[in-house]
């Protein structure tokens, strides 16, 4: 008895059982992470199309570039992520050269795609603050939005479709090397060096400058607002320019409702101290206490200027994380290729590899899920979900 307790416990305390649990821990925990990931991309992309299908209000030109980016990002979260979970966890490629050439279309269309997706809406930005009277007039045009998310998909597609699939009818190597799936052009570090170019560097470089155009507008117009509006406070205000900001500070100051009475406020006219040819009568309005809410901006222009710097924040935010999640993988691929023994650890490979997806699963909230109109579709999508289980009827127990 004693011999075989003893026994139990030096198996128990023997090195190849003490690395068998840490690799069943170590293989847990990344499997928890690479599935919570992928359900993230997946939830997250899914959110936004839906809200784009169920809610027609988001059915505009600029819309439609959020949703050809939520789809790019979905596929990643659907099919690239949840095939390269078994290599990642048994360090070989178990599914077939087939869904291996199959996995790599896909995973470098989608994420392509993405790259290409952030430069449109960053390019659809830009027009918005260059040219806002034909952007606005164009709106409605959506064929137009969807040629342009046809060709950014065609060109996806061409950067590394044809050389994923042709690859092997030229040279020898097939896609499965070593029991792993990588592309056969993963060694050839001038092909990595000219896609790198265009999936990464040309993006970057795009986003950036059209970004550095916006805030170059915004400066001008923030110089340019007090000069054209010097007295942004009048002693009265039309009615079409609602109430300047501190008179409606002014005004919640004070009650507005007494009982029946209501407070009559009589400004008098700016133009009767100015000259102008019209009679000097007073302006008599109502007040109450939701004509306060519309006062939120002093001018039209001051609103529109106010825009236009979330948007540009929205914009450095999608570039900065694009930046951080692209780049490594980038510069890792070709530094891999132009090595050709692979000296690099493949464990630091395998984290900036992961690394890339991760933007996938932060663009839904990057922009659309920020946007005003967006959060209001997924509202009623939620609350149609919840009327219909509430209208849903119980089931009837017979007695």
């Amino acid at each position: 008895m004693f011999n075989n307790t003893s026994t139990f416990h030096h198996d128990l305390n023997s090195p190849s059982t003490n690395q068998s649990f840490k690799f069943s821990m170590s293989t847990s925990a990344l499997l928890v992470v690479t599935v919570l990931l992928a359900l993230v991309t997946v939830l997250g992309n899914a959110l936004v199309v839906i809200a784009f299908v169920v809610d027609k209000n988001l059915r505009h030109r600029s819309n439609y570039f959020f949703l050809s980016l939520a789809i790019s990002d979905f596929l990643v979260g659907a099919i690239c992520i949840p095939l390269y979970i078994p290599e990642t966890l048994m360090k070989s490629w178990l599914l077939g050269r087939g869904v291996c050439k199959f996995w790599l279309v896909i995973d470098y269309l989608s994420c392509t795609a993405s790259a290409f997706n952030i430069v449109l809406i960053s390019y659809d930005r830009y027009q918005s603050v260059y040219n806002a009277v034909s952007y606005r007039n164009q709106q409605g045009a959506a064929a137009r939005a969807v040629i342009q998310v046809a060709t950014v998909w065609i060109l996806a597609f061409v950067v590394h479709g044809p050389a994923i699939m042709f690859w092997d009818h030229v040279t020898t190597v097939g896609p499965i090397v070593n029991g792993t799936c990588k592309p056969e052009f993963s060694s050839n570090w001038h092909f990595l060096m000219c896609v790198s170019i265009l999936d990464f560097a040309v993006p970057t470089l795009s986003v950036a400058y059209f970004n550095m155009q916006i805030y170059r507008s915004i400066c001008k117009r923030s110089r340019r607002i007090p000069a054209e509006d010097p007295d942004p406070l009048p002693a009265s205000s039309p009615p079409c320019l609602g109430l300047p900001v501190r008179l409606a500070h002014f005004l919640r100051s004070i009650p507005l409702v007494l009982g029946q009475q209501r407070l009559t406020l009589h400004l008098a006219s700016k133009g009767q101290d100015e000259g102008l040819h019209h009679s000097p009568e007073t302006h008599s309005r109502s007040f109450g206490a939701p004509s306060l809410a519309t006062a939120r901006c002093d001018t039209r222009s001051q609103c529109k200027l106010l825009r236009d710097r979330k948007m540009a924040r929205s914009l450095s935010i999608i570039l900065v994380a694009f930046a951080i999640c692209w780049a490594p993988y980038s510069l890792l691929t070709i530094i891999r290729a132009a090595r050709k023994k692979h000296e690099l650890r493949d464990s630091w490979y395998e984290f900036v590899f992961w690394l890339q997806w991760v933007n996938s699963s932060l663009n839904p909230f990057l922009y659309p899920l920020c946007h005003r109109k967006f959060r209001k579709a997924f509202l009623k999508v939620l609350s149609y979900r919840q009327q219909v289980n509430s209208v849903t009827p119980s089931p009837v127990t017979s007695s």
